[in-house]
């Protein structure tokens, strides 16, 4: 059997009154930046760290990131670029995805932040905002080659190309656009859009272009273009289904077993009383729920803790603040000296998790809850 889950920081528990314990590997994430860096050749491998750093946290993960190589980052908000602008050095890029919103023009030149511009009324709100400075102020154009999301629209792009005015006062850095299918490689529109970027952007003003995030990065060179800007592949999420994962694990979910007893034939568990016993069980009950990211629909696709190599289902309903284990399987003398069990770990990634709640591993990591102990955990000095 292997090792039974242990936290570098104390032979126990870390955080005696915490249910449930993070741990976020630094080095791990700093790793999988480089790899990425790597992959990629000659083209710049930016960061993505809205949401805060997909939940794990940037001030920490940032610094990291920049120490590791990273000198341009991505975020959604103007808040959250704000915040980050804080933790990285002056000289660091940050893009805001969603651009400026009306009014909010003055806060990115205040903080050195680069909107991405989406429509024709953002690049209009920051051309006059550049007029009123008296000097041209950088931004992104993103373009619209098939997603229906975010960006400017062939028509936009043919206004632009037609008045070439409408972008005086802006200093292009980059045209980028966003994959739809990149974590499904064989889909036509991969190519599709990677070509109507080509069109797009030669119509623009001549600037560094971006089309592929994480599972992007993975479809090969043609998709690179000037810069990518990897999230959730830092993170350690599978870029695609179609090999395995070459990115290292980030983090790892303790929860403490609270309670123990046992239950008979017939006795119901939880909520709803779903689960019920055919015979005699021990069960276990854990400090984490669905109020702490842990989704409540986890348990329905064979959802399950690790205590080592003892595999420990989840029971019944996932409640707000606590989850039911059948730890049957594991001897009384183990359970005896355990405090806690995976939830995410060696032997359950973050994408597992997801699976067996029918969803994607970015909202596995992004709803992870607050209530947790984190522990950050680094060999630099």
């Amino acid at each position: 059997m292997s090792d039974l889950p242990s936290f570098p920081h104390d032979t126990g528990w870390a955080a005696p009154g915490a249910g449930a314990m993070l741990e976020i590997d630094l080095d791990a994430i700093a790793a999988n930046y480089r790899l990425l860096n790597a992959r990629t050749g000659n083209s710049l491998c930016a960061a993505v760290v809205k949401a805060d750093a997909y939940g794990l946290g940037a001030h920490r993960v940032a610094p990291v990131l920049e120490q590791a190589g990273a000198n341009t980052f991505f975020v959604a908000h103007l808040e959250e670029g704000i915040r980050l602008r804080q933790h990285v050095a002056p000289t660091a890029r940050i893009f805001v995805l969603h651009g400026p919103m009306p009014g909010t023009q003055a806060e990115f030149t205040r903080h050195d932040l680069l909107p991405v511009l989406n429509s024709m009324e953002q690049v209009a709100g920051w051309r006059a905002h550049a007029g009123q400075m008296g000097n041209p102020l950088p931004a992104a154009l993103q373009v619209d080659t098939g997603m229906s999301r975010f960006g400017l629209s062939d028509g936009d792009v043919t206004a632009l190309a037609a008045s070439p005015d409408l972008l005086d006062g802006i200093d292009t850095q980059l045209v980028m656009s966003h994959l739809a299918c990149a974590d499904t490689p064989a889909n036509p529109a991969n190519a599709m859009q990677r070509d109507r970027l080509r069109a797009m952007a030669a119509r623009l003003p001549a600037a560094p272009l971006a089309l592929s995030a994480s599972s992007g990065i993975f479809l090969g060179p043609d998709y690179h273009f000037d810069l990518v800007r990897p999230g959730a592949a830092l993170y350690g999420l599978a870029p695609n289904d179609d090999a395995p994962n070459p990115l290292r694990p980030t983090v790892r979910l303790g929860a403490r077993i609270v309670q123990r007893r046992t239950i008979n034939a017939g006795d119901g568990v939880g909520y709803g009383l779903t689960w019920r016993a055919t015979g005699p069980r021990r069960i276990a009950t854990l400090g984490i729920g669905y109020a702490d990211g842990f989704l409540r629909r986890g348990a329905d696709g064979g959802g399950c803790a690790w205590l080592g190599d003892y595999r420990l289902p989840i029971l019944g309903r996932i409640s707000m603040d606590s989850t039911t284990i059948d730890v049957t399987g594991v001897p009384e003398g183990v359970l005896a000296q355990t405090t806690h069990v995976d939830m995410i770990g060696p032997r359950r990634s973050v994408d597992d998790v997801a699976r067996s709640a029918g969803t994607i591993g970015y909202e596995v990591l992004t709803a992870l809850g607050s209530r947790f102990h984190r522990a950050y955990l680094t060999q630099a000095a």
